[in-house]
């Protein structure tokens, strides 16, 4: 399955940036969340200048480094979860994705053997 639309509905915010740190593809969610800094108009500029410090130092040593980072934030009473990982492309480091998702209050927690 090469067909790749199904991104643009997924119900979570998808932000992908290049190696350098320009945004290069957002979802519908990620624009309608980004809505007021230019929604889909953020493609093409850096992902660094939408940060404040420290946030911004941060994330460059997250990318300098290509380690992933999860945490969890709350938002107008919602929770939601903040996964940003790098990206590969045949093997080579490609950039960096975010993923912002809701997530319920209380949530069930299983382990699995």
């Amino acid at each position: 399955m090469n067909d790749h639309s199904w991104v643009d509905e997924f119900p979570a915010a998808i932000t992908v940036s290049d190696a350098a740190g320009i945004i290069v593809a957002m979802n519908d969610r990620a624009a309608k969340a980004y809505a007021k800094h230019g929604g889909r108009k953020l493609i093409g500029t850096n992902m660094f200048d939408c940060h404040p410090e420290p946030a911004r130092s941060k994330l460059k040593q997250l990318i300098d480094s290509r380690r992933t980072n999860v945490y969890t934030i709350e938002r107008n009473g919602a929770r939601t979860l903040i996964y940003q990982a790098p990206w590969y492309k045949s093997g080579q480091y490609a950039g960096f994705v975010e993923l912002d998702f809701d997530i319920p209050a209380q949530m069930p927690h299983f382990v699995r053997k």
